[in-house]
């Protein structure tokens, strides 16, 4: 049978391709027998690329003649066609694969077309129709059943130990009618239409699941909701592999049997969890059939396609490489781990399981992957401080692969390390300085790679004093001398007010190293300014010799253009994050963390800990606005389940371990801030949504101070309480005024409030607080795509596009565009395509309306300044930080000065990356040939906020 359905030979055509197959069986291999073709009735054949050949030059012939087939032209045409279409169907399949006979035929009609051969391609069009009617009249005259109609005859599918067995249609049909059941906009019948046709006999029975993915994950973008089918007809897969090991033999289930599966399954893979030591045995003495009657089943159908995937290939508990852990079983297995210390522990861990299998809250990848396990390290976050000797330094390095291992994040506070030419006096020789050792740190980071579960990662910071500071700047270039170069890790300036200030004065700036000035590593505000003027004295008198002066501007200058050219190092501030630290009485804040959130107290003695997890906003707004209730019901008991970590926790290095128990932090974060404005109508970029931003932040700050409050009537108060400001009735909120008060200028925050407040510090007072530090915005990149929401604070990235991570390539579309548009009728195949030239921007499109282009401006098409605003109104009410990136289309120099400046003005504690557009995406959103709209002009209803001098004398802010 021929690759086009042909049904009468043609010896002429078959004479003239004599000479192209052989090109193009070279081309593909098919020698080799690695390439099959899926006839229509599932059975597989061997490709030939000879027939392709004979069905172009059968199409020659009904345009051109009989004399086709001799003619030279027509034979170049085809060998060259015949060439072009099995390099595309196999250039993908270098092991070899199978394509469907229907694939074939497009190729061949794009390859007539793309050649200019309109009319030979009408004809092979035309055919192809023909032969469809036929088909199509036949199947009408059987009588056999729905799949015979479609695959001609019964297919069989070969099971695991090799033995052959019917397809069971009509199971897959169950699956697929479950897949769909619920959901507007998606369609049973195309699924299973396009599932058949992929199907072939003889294919392995573990293939037929892969196969309803595939096919379902093609139609995401015709419709968001097939997210939520390709995520159910996965489970399907997951379902039986977990089964099956759990007892022992090949085990199915519909999502229907779950309701009565589910709790047998959860007792069983509790204790083979333990036999196998993947799990902590005192999961077992746990009462499990309360805990599996708990279980909600339904809630498997709440994942999208991306957050399912990114479980099972990340977080499920495995033997070898079999997934053993259904959905439930983890959410409930993560719970139970935190529960293992309460003395309810049954009734708390349904309660944490609740909270996080609703996606009200979710805990952060840490506490997922280890919770309930024999190595529970649960925590995010460490922030260390490097001595300045050898011994301290790969003692600090030792401490950063330990916890590493476990997956922690690390923040190296660098600025101790003695600067380039600094003298040596054990050696009596010269420092190379803290470059090379930040080369052997980011190769611990890339060796250890957190238990090969994800990239281990780290941050360097260095204060903008330190002699090295330039070099520092230059770590990420991809130029220079590689010995000196850290391309895995990140890097932070860790910035001074004074500095700030030099720059605002556009005065010199003074570069030490820190052995010959040791007291500023500890200093902030008027004190740090106060001594770092001495030793600038004492430089001027010869009395310090390894410093430099430069001009402040220029070395702001170079921090922003290495920013932008690399990304790095970012931009944090020293004295806001230590001005308003609740814990000042006890140390001092020498960096952020890996992602510019957390703002914890390091020393020799103290590695920094937090444990982090994210309420989801939009599970708790409507269209009216915050639903208070729940929020305050989810934040009081996610505030409970961070507590439990500390205790809980699997400490690496014991420093980490005196840390956490003497403080006891924890960072209550949000996501799906950009889902909550859609919610509401908002646009991201207005004034509505910095105020929701201020007060959203403000109700999540209230529920955790009091949450923590009660817990330490519970409980008791952390350690190190006495002499805090939380000890002094000093809120977060409150502690803008000291920063107001200490930077004298320059400064310019909203403090504006609705909540009682002052019934809140009585309690506090009177209370005590569990926590030293209780909120922190992390960056939520990976627990967000599990929950199905928008990253963090992020505004929308784009409207459509593909996401790639370490577990594939996903189809990504804004659920809340479409629904926007269907309401407007305009949803349709054309929009899908315009959104995709247009990189998933709708400023191009003319049918959208201009109120749906405000409210969908992706990152790039709004003020960034926008994002500030909105920061600043979160960071009053926050005692940590938060992980805020910025958007810039066509960043320069005047631009990033005027943002940066204004962050600091505004009382940002840190910011994280500078994202800007590739030039290639730049041209294709502005084209000079078209009508489009800048991006930075997505929203014309709103007024971008204006950005600080802080050099112009008039500025109230300045004076």
């Amino acid at each position: 049978m021929q690759h086009t359905d042909s049904d009468t030979p043609a010896t002429t055509a078959q004479q003239s391709v004599s000479a192209s197959a052989p090109a193009a069986q070279e081309t593909t291999n098919s020698t080799d027998n690695s390439y099959q073709v899926i006839r229509r009735n599932g059975k597989l054949t061997q490709f030939d690329p000879s027939k392709v050949a004979v069905a172009m030059t059968k199409a020659f012939l009904a345009v051109e003649g009989g004399q086709a087939a001799a003619s030279r032209r027509i034979r170049e045409t085809v060998e060259k066609l015949t060439e072009q279409v099995t390099n595309a169907l196999f250039r993908h399949m270098d092991g070899g694969g199978t394509v469907h006979i229907e694939d074939i035929q497009d190729q061949v009609e794009l390859a007539l077309m793309r050649a200019g051969e309109h009319k030979v391609a009408r004809s092979y069009v035309l055919y192809r129709a023909k032969q469809a009617e036929k088909r199509a009249r036949a199947k009408a005259r059987s009588k056999k059943s729905e799949a015979q109609q479609v695959s001609g005859e019964q297919l069989n599918v070969l099971t695991a130990s090799g033995e052959s067995k019917p397809l069971n249609w009509d199971r897959l049909d169950v699956i697929v009618t479950e897949a769909t059941r619920g959901l507007k906009g998606v369609t049973k019948d195309l699924i299973m239409k396009d599932v058949k046709r992929n199907l072939f006999d003889g294919m392995a029975e573990s293939d037929v699941n892969a196969s309803l993915v595939m096919t379902a994950r093609t139609l995401i973008e015709k419709d968001s909701n097939y997210s939520f089918v390709t995520a159910r007809l996965l489970m399907d897969g997951i379902r039986t592999e977990a089964l099956s090991f759990i007892d022992g033999h090949y085990t199915e289930a519909t999502q229907k049997d779950m309701q009565s599966v589910y709790p047998e399954y959860f007792k069983k893979y509790i204790k083979r969890g333990a036999e196998l030591a993947l799990l902590d045995p005192e999961l077992t003495r746990y009462d499990l059939d309360k805990l599996g009657q708990a279980i909600k089943v339904d809630r498997d159908k709440k994942f999208t396609y991306l957050g399912l995937q990114t479980l099972y290939d990340r977080y499920f508990i495995h033997a070898g490489k079999t997934r053993i852990e259904l959905p439930q079983a983890f959410f409930m297995r993560v719970a139970m781990g935190l529960a293992i210390n309460e003395v309810d522990r049954e009734t708390r861990a349904v309660e944490f399981y609740d909270l996080l299998s609703s996606f009200d809250f979710m805990s952060s990848t840490p506490t997922l992957f280890n919770s309930g396990t024999l190595r529970p390290q649960l925590s995010s976050c460490y922030l260390t401080t490097v001595p300045d000797d050898l011994d301290g330094i790969f003692s600090a390095i030792k401490d950063d692969a330990l916890l590493s291992k476990y997956a922690g994040g690390l923040g190296n506070d660098w600025t101790r390390v003695r600067g380039l030419g600094a003298h040596i006096k054990g050696t009596n020789g010269e420092s190379q300085g803290v470059v090379p050792f930040l080369k052997v740190a980011n190769d611990t980071a890339v060796a250890v790679n957190q238990g090969g579960k994800r990239k281990g990662a780290m941050c360097a910071y260095l204060e903008t004093w330190h002699v090295d500071i330039e070099e520092f700047l230059e770590l990420r270039k991809n130029t220079g001398d590689d010995r000196r170069r850290t391309h895995d890790m990140n890097t932070a300036n860790w910035i001074p007010d004074l500095f700030m200030e030099r720059v605002a004065e556009d005065s010199e700036w003074t570069l030490f190293s820190p052995e010959e000035v040791p007291e500023l590593h500890d200093l902030y505000g008027k004190a740090f300014k106060e001594k770092y003027e001495y030793y600038e004295q004492k430089a001027e008198a010869g009395e310090i010799i390894n410093f430099k002066k430069v001009d402040a501007n220029n070395l702001w200058r170079k921090m922003l253009g290495m920013l932008y050219e690399t990304g790095h190092p970012w931009i944090t501030f020293k004295d806001p994050c230590n001005i308003r630290s609740p814990q000042q009485h006890v140390g001092v804040v020498h960096s952020s963390n890996l992602c510019t959130e957390i703002t914890l107290n390091t020393s020799d003695d103290e590695i920094a800990v937090c444990n982090l997890g994210s309420v989801n906003l939009p599970q708790h707004v409507t269209e009216k606005g915050i639903d208070h209730k729940k929020l305050q019901k989810t934040v009081t008991t996610a505030m409970r389940m961070l507590d439990n970590v500390i205790d809980y926790n699997f400490y690496s290095v014991p420093q980490a371990r005196r840390s956490n128990m003497r403080h006891r932090p924890v960072g209550l974060g949000l996501m799906g801030f950009q889902d909550a404005l859609y919610i509401q109508n908002i646009n991201y970029a207005s004034e509505d949504a910095v105020d929701f931003a201020d007060h959203s932040m403000e109700a999540v700050s209230y529920y955790a101070i009091q949450a923590s409050s009660d817990l330490a009537a519970e409980r008791g108060t952390y350690p190190s309480y006495e002499g805090s400001l939380w000890s002094q009735g000093i809120l977060p909120i409150d502690s803008v005024a000291m920063l107001q008060e200490e930077r004298g200028r320059f400064i310019d925050v909203d403090t504006s409030y609705q909540l009682d407040w002052d019934s809140l510090r009585s309690k506090v007072e009177e209370q005590g607080m569990r926590n030293s530090n209780t909120m922190a915005i992390a960056p939520t990149a990976t627990i967000s795509n599990i929950s199905g929401v928008s990253q963090s604070i992020e505004p929308v990235y784009q409207n459509l596009f593909v996401k790639s991570n370490l577990s594939g390539e996903f189809t990504i579309i804004n659920p809340y565009l479409v629904e926007d548009l269907k309401a407007l009728d305009l949803w349709d195949d054309v929009m899908v395509n315009d959104l995709k030239y247009f990189d998933g921007s709708v400023q191009a499109i003319d049918r959208v309306p201009d109120n749906l282009k405000a409210k969908y401006s992706t990152a790039f098409e709004m003020d960034p300044r926008w994002l500030v605003e909105a920061g600043s109104r979160r960071q009053k009410w926050i005692d940590q930080g938060q992980s805020l990136n910025l958007y810039m289309v066509e960043p320069s120099g005047k631009k990033l000065d005027s943002l940066y400046k204004l962050a600091w003005v505004r009382g940002l504690k840190t910011t994280y990356y500078l994202r800007s557009m590739g030039a290639t995406h730049v041209e294709k959103s502005v084209d000079s040939s078209s009508n489009m709209p800048k991006p930075t002009q997505a929203d014309p209803g709103s007024q971008a906020p204006q950005a600080c001098s802080i050099l112009d004398p008039d500025c109230e802010a300045c004076q």
